[in-house]
């Protein structure tokens, strides 16, 4: 049975950091965005072959709390579930704790899938949508 969570394990470089080696608040999106690409990857979700036909996930619209300061060296996880799926987007809930287990960052994000030649939404096409069903 598929993953309806998704855990996803990162070290924080020094290049995430700011001059204080705390996290730069704006690294925690893109550790969000790797944990998403990375369960579409377990998935079975190429998303290359999609690009080639000109459509993606952009996202929509993120609400994100910073609830601690990750650190220099901390080992994080981002746990990742899908809380709502519809025609064309879907909503993850997402949350990145420390190796103490100490909740760091909380977010939910809205994707929405779009066609790039028309820069309009799409209809998530099938192969994505039952893949994203048998995780729900």
């Amino acid at each position: 049975m598929p993953n309806t969570r998704q855990n996803y394990s990162l070290r924080v470089y020094y290049e995430d950091t700011d001059a204080g080696g705390i996290v730069y608040y704006a690294n925690y999106l893109k550790f969000f965005e790797r944990a998403r690409t990375e369960w579409l990857r377990e998935l079975g979700i190429n998303q290359n072959q999609f690009l080639e036909q000109k459509i993606g996930f952009v996202v929509r619209r993120v609400e994100m709390d910073n609830v601690a300061s990750a650190k220099l060296d901390d080992l994080l996880n981002v746990n990742s579930t899908i809380t709502a799926l519809k025609r064309a987007s879907l909503v993850f809930h997402q949350q990145i704790t420390n190796q103490a287990q100490q909740v760091i960052c909380t977010a939910t994000i809205r994707v929405a899938c779009v066609n790039f030649q028309s820069a309009k939404p799409m209809a998530i096409p099938e192969s994505i949508l039952g893949a994203f069903k048998r995780v729900c």
